[in-house]
């Protein structure tokens, strides 16, 4: 998600990282020889830890950060990575983060069981913890990410999407965990709902903007710099926002068309031409502005906090998910 930008980011909360990083690895730790054996490999790939940084950020904004807040970012980066885990089982991915993957190495019921084993060390800490508040934010977000993924399932079957159900999907898959953070990172340190609930909001709509760009640089990015080919959603596909609008730019037998297209599986070529197809009905340009609202949005929501370097560092994360090339 982040690239070189991620260091003038994270100023704010350098040493709070660093303290962070060694939390999360004690969190890990198991006395099954297996089980740490996996758990090793998992910290050797380097993530770029996003969401453990936006609660330490969503934090400082509204005072000083305190073992609660570490344990909170503990929670999240825990379910996010159980989540990476099972989902390249169901992906059935040889890779992850170029490293093979857990069910490429050790097969899928291993990779399903060490998912189930850091989504339970998360929950545990948490009740360790007496973080009950927490527990009621992420075990919603849980169900929000399943019922995301299962509702673009059904819908990639059917190839009909509309731009109602892409913001739910897209909602529930990719914003409810970053909103998650935001919330958890702010309510480790006040009760005021207000503040709360602004960062909530601003995770939410970061969170949107960030898939929408993604799902651009899927039809404009530079195949070499994100490190996949472009038009990989059109051969999974999924219809994201850039052909939801292309689509309703037409009449309807050259929309049928193109799903059918989609539908029978398109090759290089027939990618290049909806590439071309999305281009020409400036379904970028829509995405791109829709983008960029939501951007607005996201920045709205810290105008009720006070100037600070952790405020400016949430400001510009903004920028930059709207901004980027990969």
């Amino acid at each position: 998600m982040i690239t070189s930008n991620l260091s003038e980011l994270v100023i704010p909360i350098k040493a709070e990282l660093s303290c962070f990083d060694e939390k999360f690895k004690k969190s890990m730790k198991s006395k099954v020889g297996i089980v740490e054996l996996v758990t090793r490999f998992i910290l050797h790939q380097k993530g770029k830890k996003i969401r453990p940084i936006l609660v330490l950020l969503s934090a400082k904004i509204c005072g000083e950060i305190n073992e609660r807040t570490y344990r909170g970012a503990t929670l999240v980066e825990l379910l996010h990575t159980a989540t990476l885990v099972h989902d390249d089982v169901v992906d059935n991915a040889e890779q992850r983060r170029g490293f093979p993957s857990i069910n490429a190495i050790w097969k899928n019921k291993i990779a399903v069981l060490m998912g189930d084993y850091l989504l339970s060390r998360g929950l545990m800490q948490a009740v360790e913890g007496e973080d009950y508040d927490f527990l009621r934010t992420i075990t919603s977000t849980v169900k929000r990410m399943a019922e995301g993924e299962l509702l673009q399932t059904s819908k990639t079957r059917k190839l009909n999407i509309d731009e109602p159900t892409y913001y739910k999907i897209i909602s529930d898959k990719t914003a409810s965990l970053l909103s998650t953070c935001c919330e958890i990172g702010a309510r480790s340190i006040l009760d005021n709902e207000d503040k709360i609930i602004a960062m909530r909001d601003y995770g939410e709509f970061l969170g949107v903007a960030f898939q929408i760009k993604d799902d651009i640089l899927d039809y404009v990015g530079k195949s070499s710099i994100i490190g996949k080919p472009l038009g990989g959603d059109i051969k999974e596909k999924k219809i994201t926002l850039p052909l939801i609008y292309a689509l309703k730019q037409v009449e309807r037998p050259e929309s049928q068309r193109i799903i059918k297209i989609i539908k029978s599986g398109a090759d290089s070529k027939k990618v290049n031409e909806i590439i071309e197809f999305v281009v020409n009905q400036k379904g970028i340009e829509y995405a791109e502005k829709m983008a960029a609202e939501y951007a607005a949005k996201a920045k709205e929501c810290l105008s009720i906090f006070s100037e600070s370097e952790s405020k400016s560092a949430l400001t510009s994360l903004v920028d930059f998910v709207v901004e980027r090339k990969n």
